[in-house]
């Protein structure tokens, strides 16, 4: 839901492009430690955790973060999370023309897939052209690359063997950070070993891609371009990656990269067997993406220099946690998505505004984040430099229960005598919330809104549920009447193109059905929502910095207006590192493993 978490993956990826904001655990019965260290004398390997099972090990079909992607492939640039600089991957240099819209890549020499078979021009060809732009593949990575109002893709062609041309039909400053892989766009993907499947059909008529590579493959059939392959995966344990013997990097002195030989990705649903293994020496990390439970700062903090470990920290996390209702007034088989007395609520502003006045974040902070966390009130990140504040008129939703009920009364709602909240026709104010219930911080979290809106007469049934129903109900059946989440996110608001589009396919809010899914009847597209949309695609075009600012300033203002998404807390980025992992650059958008292919392992 997607969805981000400057990148592509911390939207996305979300999640939706959604990001897990948790520490996934590792099993018990999964993997036994011993065994575990009795393997690593025989190879350097990183052992992390995970939240739940991968859905597919084909990036174009990826739906959730924390993910492997970022350890398997790459694009032709690679933004460093260290600097925020755009830097070369596999394309070793670019160039632009016709005022940025035209822009030729050339490829490192002798770039190999993980089979050993060589990666060129036609690759990256294929990749763009017969995947993104493919109107019968369901991906992603459309969006982002939706040029202008028309929502135009590029047109790229091969120049040679290494060079390859991207003609853009208007400027669009978000470009090069696009093409640069999974954190933040587009991998490159093996036409050798997919192309057959883009043009066969399976019985529906549909591209065979679909099925590649799903979680049952082969692991010696998954082609990859980045510092890891996948070697095994164990369902409901683990995926175990290997170094990937034809990968580029090599350091200043020649040495190839990777250096950690392997990495371990366990995968459970419990915070505190995560916490009880890393304690136990069991795991290298507590969070590679600095997402660390704020309840387990105290202890670790008391444990560090016993423990052999660092605790890493920075400032609040990229990206958000929201509460949001569903807004869409269409109906499927002929039945309404949203019960139509909840949705006149639902799709009220005053309504959705007396909501977020009744919660008491500044609580959320003290008891559930223990105090290490911040208020987030804006989509963008504070790290971005288009993030704005208070002061440059973001509308904020202080604590003010007086204000709330004021609210509701000029909404046409009334309190009985008990206080419970009725509508105007004398409905009781009753709806579901839903979260992951692997992720105890938003658990913990969506009990205080529970609590928080009782005081205006609001009867909530929180129903936290496993995260993969979830995301089907969100992205699928659309069946639901709000949800708390996160998103990732960075430094560029395009990355959440998916999110704002309203066409787009994190945009879970007033969500268009997905392709091969049974149509909507009777969807709507609200004035302030499809005016968010052509401000993005203003956004994306427009190369004046100041210009783009002031146009994603006003992106700001609109949601916080009329709060498709009620924004609430962020903790704090934290990591805590076992201190035999070495050539660590930790900070809050890349956390600990974003330059995986740097790290070391010293026993």
């Amino acid at each position: 839901m997607s969805i981000v978490l400057p990148h592509l993956h911390r939207w996305l990826s979300i999640l939706l492009t959604l990001m897990l904001w948790v520490i996934p655990g590792l099993a018990l019965g999964g993997c036994n430690p011993t065994e575990l260290k009795t393997e690593a004398a025989q190879v350097s390997q990183l052992v992390l955790h995970t939240i739940s099972d991968p859905k597919t090990f084909n990036y174009a079909l990826k739906s959730e973060f924390p993910n492997i992607f970022p350890f398997t492939f790459e694009g032709l640039t690679y933004v460093n999370d260290f600097t925020g600089k755009i830097e070369p991957a596999l394309a070793e240099s670019w160039e632009s023309f016709d005022n940025n819209q035209r822009y030729v890549f050339t490829l490192r020499e002798g770039l190999k897939w993980s089979d050993g078979a060589p990666l060129t021009a036609d690759d990256v060809v294929f990749t763009y052209n017969d995947i993104v732009f493919n109107p019968e593949i369901a991906t992603d990575q459309k969006d982002v690359l939706k040029i202008g109002t028309s929502g135009t893709f590029p047109k790229i062609r091969t120049l040679d063997a290494r060079r390859v041309e991207f003609t853009l039909p208007e400027p669009f400053a978000p470009f090069l950070r696009i093409t640069s892989g999974p954190q933040d766009g587009i991998v490159i993907l093996p036409k050798h070993i997919l192309r057959e499947s883009v043009i066969t059909k399976d019985a529906n008529g549909n591209p065979k891609f679909a099925s590649m590579w799903g979680t049952d493959a082969n692991p010696q059939e998954i082609v990859v371009n980045g510092a890891y392959r996948v070697a095994s995966y164990v369902p409901s344990q683990r995926v175990v990656l290997e170094r990937n013997p034809y990968y580029w990097r090599k350091d200043a002195q020649g040495n190839p990269q990777p250096y950690i030989q392997r990495i371990v990705w366990q995968i459970v649903e419990s915070q505190e067997t995560a916490l009880l293994q890393f304690r136990s020496g069991g795991l290298d990390l507590t969070e590679g993406w600095g997402s660390m439970p704020v309840e387990h700062f105290g202890l670790l903090k008391r444990e560090e220099k016993r423990g052999n470990f660092k605790l890493y920290t920075a400032e609040a996390r990229p990206g958000t946690i929201f509460l949001s209702f569903n807004l869409n007034k269409g109906r499927r088989n002929g039945r309404p998505l949203v019960d139509p007395i909840k949705s006149r609520w639902f799709t009220s502003v005053e309504f959705r505004q007396a909501i977020a006045y009744a919660l008491d974040r500044q609580s959320m902070i003290n008891n559930t984040l223990r105090g290490l966390g911040e208020l987030q009130n804006s989509p963008i990140s504070v790290q971005s430099p288009y993030y704005i504040s208070q002061q440059e008129g973001l509308k904020v939703y202080d604590y003010n229960l007086e204000q709330s009920k004021e609210l509701l009364t000029k909404a046409g709602f009334k309190f009985n005598d008990r206080g419970q909240l009725l509508d105007a026709d004398g409905n009781r104010v009753r709806f579901t919330l839903l979260t992951n219930a692997e992720n105890k911080t938003r658990v913990a979290l969506g009990a205080q809104i529970k609590q928080n809106l009782s005081q205006i007469g609001i009867q909530v049934d929180f129903n936290p549920i496993a995260f993969n129903t979830l995301v089907d109900k969100l992205s699928n059946t659309l069946d639901w009447d709000s949800y708390l989440l996160g998103f990732t996110g960075g430094v560029e608001p395009h990355d959440g193109a998916n999110v704002w589009l309203p066409d787009g396919g994190l945009h879970a809010f007033n969500q268009k059905p997905q392709q091969g899914q049974v149509p909507i009847e009777g969807r709507e597209v609200y004035d302030w929502e499809a005016q968010i949309g052509r401000l993005y695609v203003e956004g994306a075009k427009t190369v004046d910095e100041a210009k783009r600012k002031a146009i994603y300033a006003e992106t700001q203002r609109i949601t916080q207006e009329y709060l498709p998404m009620i924004y609430l807390v962020n903790s704090l980025s934290m990591s805590a590192v076992r201190d035999r992992i070495q050539n660590v650059k930790y900070n809050a958008l890349g956390g600990v493993v974003w330059n995986i292919y740097e790290l070391k392992v010293s026993d």
